[in-house]
């Protein structure tokens, strides 16, 4: 929950390639105070059978990025069914020999203000992937 001097992230993930959520996908938490700062790990969670990652802390006071890791080269692996029907559509990623997932993590990096709560779904499938500020 967010204060007046701290903002909240929340995220959830579905995959848009059999219209469910993405269960068991890790995600990763950081922060930065200013453009030029390191960025910080706060913490992080595993997306719940909803594809909804709780328990994700949030931002210290005078965060002013944020910014999402998900590792979804696993859930990946484990939801496509038959990889190499899957890659006949993609032949640049099959002719590279490139094993596992064509983006095996995927990073948000997003800016906040003390007082907002930012809800930033990720709709994933196995060659695309887009996110958007929810409510």
């Amino acid at each position: 929950m967010s204060t007046e001097t701290t903002a909240s992230v929340s995220t959830h993930i579905l995959d848009t390639s059999v219209g469910r959520p993405a269960p068991g996908v890790a995600v990763r938490l950081l922060a930065r105070a200013g453009r030029d700062a390191d960025w910080q790990t706060l913490g992080g969670s595993v997306t719940d059978a909803d594809g909804r990652c709780k328990g994700l802390p949030d931002p210290p006071e005078g965060t002013t990025h944020v910014r999402l890791d998900f590792d979804v080269e696993a859930y990946l692996a484990r939801s496509v069914k038959k990889p190499a029907e899957a890659q006949q559509d993609a032949p640049a990623h099959r002719e590279s020999g490139t094993p596992g997932a064509f983006f095996p993590e995927v990073t948000v990096t997003f800016a906040v203000v003390p007082g907002e709560h930012y809800h930033v779904p990720l709709l994933l499938n196995p060659f695309g992937y887009s996110v958007y500020r929810g409510s």
